[in-house]
């Protein structure tokens, strides 16, 4: 029995002026789902191919890791990951800014 289509994990956006928009990337599996990589605010812990250029950003530019859709799961996969370090953010500013609406 073959596995079932899962069309929700994957999406192209061929007519995109940067379709494929990383190099050495295979237009016939390129998923442009997460155009915008959810992982990329997990910093060093995103598991991607990353580098941080002269200006100190994260540069993306050689990593894949998102767009091969048999890494729809292990991207989903981490959202509490993300959610987590949120939460964290949020909390510590809003005890610098002494915001009441924070929950304990």
């Amino acid at each position: 029995m073959s596995e079932p289509t899962k069309h929700y994990a994957f999406f192209q956006n061929r007519e995109c002026e940067y379709f494929p928009c990383h190099a050495g990337a295979d237009p016939e599996r390129f998923n442009c789902l997460f155009c915008y990589c959810p992982l990329y605010a997990l910093g060093r812990r995103c598991g991607g191919n990353f580098r941080y250029n002269a200006q100190g950003y994260k540069d993306c530019t050689r990593c894949l890791f998102p767009h091969r859709p048999e890494n729809y799961e292990k991207v989903t996969g981490r959202y509490r990951e993300i959610m987590d370090l949120v939460r964290e953010n949020d909390a510590r500013l809003a005890e610098a800014e002494g915001d009441p609406k924070q929950e304990k």
